[in-house]
């Protein structure tokens, strides 16, 4: 069985603690933002770790959207490497997890409407495109017994 090693930011571990500790009843909402964040569990690309991180809770349906916005630094954050690498995850939403399968959203009108969902969801998103060159990567998370 693969190792867990916590991220190295301190607010990131904390909030994954507190978090799956409370079983998804606590530690749901970003930092003092109020808004809410589910934990993905993935696979490290290249240390075969097992990772979990915090992402904004953005919905379409029964899937999932993630944002590699990295609060619009010039580089993707590491999970985005990850997950291209190893799509199989699972997700933590309130006390639901389920395994999902992720896809990078390459189909430009598919990322169009995804990104204004995300938007929608988390409207710091649009400001943090602004402030890098990069294209902001979009993720779809979609759960596996799905056909």
């Amino acid at each position: 069985m693969a190792k867990y090693i916590p991220s190295p930011r301190a607010w990131v571990r904390e909030q994954v603690e507190l978090y799956e500790r409370s079983g998804g009843t606590e530690g749901t909402t970003l930092r003092d933002t109020g808004l809410p964040v589910i934990i993905v569990t993935h696979t490290g690309n290249k240390t075969g770790a097992i990772r979990k991180i915090p992402l904004m809770r953005v919905k379409d349906g029964a899937n999932y959207v993630f944002v590699g916005s990295q609060g619009g630094a010039p580089t993707h954050p590491a999970w985005v490497r990850n997950l291209r690498a190893n799509p199989a995850v699972e997700l933590r939403d309130h006390t639901v997890v389920q395994a999902m399968r992720v896809r990078e959203v390459e189909d430009e009108a598919e990322r169009a409407r995804l990104w204004d969902v995300a938007v929608a969801a988390y409207p710091p998103y649009a400001e943090y495109q602004k402030r890098t060159t990069r294209k902001i990567p979009v993720f779809i998370a979609e759960p596996q017994h799905k056909k």
